[in-house]
């Protein structure tokens, strides 16, 4: 499964912080499953994973697990990885952690909403510098393929007015689910880096319009990056 957050007292306890300060955590499914509403649900995983996933914020079956990418959306995600990788079904809920071993897991906002609401701009703006941080500091890819709209604009907080204009014109293409866009990171600490972004939809059945063709659009962007 993916590693969970290194054991970093100062950045662990900084994710906490943020929380404290923070409304509209789901603090009563935290409390259903005997969770700590602070404690960040992040994923992580290899520094040379060649490929990451990033994602919208945790949901009931994250907080469950303490997993990221382990509920609805994320096994049809993992089930896609499980084909590519071993050219059959995944078999069961054990095999779709293990299948996430070789992949970079990371989400918008480590923490689940309220009626799994998208964050508001303010938190995502709050938890961003830590977020950025964890993606230059823990991983050396390059390539990142974003699920949904959310994910993918995140990548134009604390950006210069035209990047975000770019990156809002590259999300009214007709091809944006094919194409990438490249854009360069940099943490308030230092160290910059530029990615290559490969959106496409967020995977859950409510998205009526793209749900059928996640399966066969996540195929053919793994066919591309990793082969």
């Amino acid at each position: 499964m993916p590693k969970p957050l290194p054991v970093d007292p100062s950045l662990r306890q900084a994710f906490r912080e943020l929380a404290v300060e923070t409304e509209g955590i789901d603090e009563a499914v935290y409390e259903a499953f005997d969770k700590d509403p602070l404690e960040p649900i992040i994923g992580l995983g290899p520094a040379d994973a060649p490929l990451a996933f990033f994602g919208r914020d945790p949901g009931r079956e994250e907080v469950r697990h303490g997993e990221p990418f382990i509920g609805g959306g994320g096994q049809l995600v993992r089930r896609a990885l499980y084909r590519h990788v071993h050219g059959d079904e995944m078999p069961d809920f054990e095999a779709s952690r293990a299948i996430g071993d070789g992949f970079f897991w990371i989400n918008t906002v480590p923490y689940k909403p309220l009626g799994n609401r998208a964050w508001s701009m303010a938190v995502k703006r709050r938890f961003h510098p830590l977020m950025r941080q964890l993606l230059l500091d823990h991983w050396q890819g390059r390539d990142i393929i974003t699920l949904g709209r959310e994910a993918f604009l995140w990548f134009g907080l604390e950006q210069p007015r035209d990047v975000r204009q770019q990156l809002e014109a590259f999300w009214r293409r007709d091809d944006r689910f094919t194409a990438h866009f490249e854009l360069e990171l940099a943490a308030e600490e230092g160290g910059q880096r530029t990615f290559h972004l490969h959106p496409l939809p967020h995977p859950s059945p409510r998205n009526l319009t793209w749900f059928k063709r996640f399966p066969e659009l996540l195929e053919a962007r793994l066919q591309q990056l990793v082969g």
